[in-house]
């Protein structure tokens, strides 16, 4: 379980990027991180494993105490935390599999990770999550030939060669269509209830956060003002999370999104039967 309490990020500027934010998190439950830029939901990512130090309150995984731990204990401690980019991070000139390996890099000496000698069980593992994420044809591929979607999930696969005990997740679908967005977010929740994963995904599309998430924490500057199931998040509630403007303006961008979708579909098929 992950619990987090009076947890505080304030700037050497005054600014306050969070304030006080309390929640747990049992064994896997996935939750859409959902507000406004500038909420703090990118902060409240990178604090829980300290890429952000905190000004104050505490992080507790499982057994271990995350903001009390020292530097030497932190890289140790960051193994179980996995974390997925919204810009992949991916190596690009190195393979599909060299970077899913990269994801042990904490657990091999130095000579193994320079030399890129993993393992064996460190490389079947790899196999496995590749073909879980769809990858298995895909291994030999350098990152730099993939699609976006393809990306995302060499991303996934790294951070579960971590062994995680939890996964933290960074806009995973803001590059990628709808439909690749769809799979993504689909991919991600099976995994982690399957494994009983906890994760945290900061997510801008609240349609996407609604459809995939177990539960929705909305931040307002720096504030937890939501945190239930999907089936209340209401347009009341999503008004005073975003303001009436912005979330009308993001409903309009939803639908011209479904309307362009749909478009493409059309055109597709009309192209299909012409063939």
């Amino acid at each position: 379980m992950l619990s987090i309490r009076n947890l505080t990020k304030t700037y050497k500027t005054g600014d306050k990027a969070l304030s006080d934010v309390s929640f747990d998190l049992p064994k896997g439950q996935v939750v859409g991180l959902i507000g406004p830029s500038g909420a703090g939901k990118s902060t409240l990512i990178r604090c829980l494993n300290r890429l952000v130090e905190p000004t104050s309150g505490r992080v507790m995984l499982n057994d271990m105490d995350v903001t009390g731990l020292n530097a030497r204990d932190l890289r140790r401690a960051r193994r179980r935390i996995g974390m997925i980019f919204q810009e992949y991070a991916l190596v690009e000139r190195l393979t599909v599999m060299e970077n899913v390996l990269s994801g042990r890099l904490g657990y091999v000496p130095f000579w193994r990770s320079f030399t890129r000698r993993f393992p064996g069980a460190d490389i079947q593992r790899a196999y496995r999550l590749l073909d879980r994420v769809g990858l298995s044809a895909h291994v030999d591929k350098r990152a730099d030939a993939l699609s976006g979607g393809q990306r995302q999930r060499v991303g996934i696969a790294r951070a579960l060669e971590q062994e995680p005990e939890l996964l933290l997740i960074d806009e995973p679908t803001a590059s990628l269509d709808p439909r690749t967005s769809r799979q993504i977010m689909r991919l991600i929740t099976e995994i982690c209830r399957e494994d009983a994963l906890p994760a945290i995904i900061n997510i801008h599309d609240v349609l996407l956060a609604r459809q995939f998430a177990d539960r929705i924490i909305g931040l307002q500057a720096g504030r937890v003002v939501f945190d239930g199931p999907p089936s209340q998040l209401t347009d009341d509630v999503l008004t005073r999370i975003y303001g009436a403007e912005d979330w009308a303006a993001m409903q309009k961008c939803a639908a011209d999104d479904a309307e362009d979708e749909a478009q493409a579909r059309a055109d597709a098929d009309r192209l299909l039967e012409a063939l």
